[in-house]
């Protein structure tokens, strides 16, 4: 996670076909999310972006898939938020800050 012109670029883990979606804590160099939607016809890509925007408390407008869309490593780009926040608003307390850039 960093912040960039205009935003954040998060890389994500997804975790498709999960009992809830949640963010679950660190995977690698991504942050893990569990969604709870299968992964065809893009629903899981779907509800990511649903979760991430009501998370930051913007429109999905916002929350864009830069790359990684058929995958389930992706980079998201969310506008008019800073990484510090989005920390603050995905990770459960005691992880580590985000990392800048």
């Amino acid at each position: 996670m960093r912040d960039s012109e205009g935003g954040v670029v998060l890389m994500v883990h997804v975790q498709p076909k999960a009992a809830r979606t949640e963010c679950v804590g660190i995977h690698g160099d991504a942050i893990k999310i569990r969604v709870a939607a299968p992964p065809h016809d893009g629903d899981a890509n779907d509800e990511l972006i649903r979760f991430i925007a009501g998370c930051c408390a913007v429109p999905r407008t916002h929350v864009r898939i830069q790359a990684g869309a058929g995958s389930r490593h992706k980079r998201l780009h969310i506008k008019g938020v800073t990484a510090e926040w989005l920390w603050a608003r995905l990770m459960p307390p005691g992880e580590k800050g985000p990392v800048k850039a």
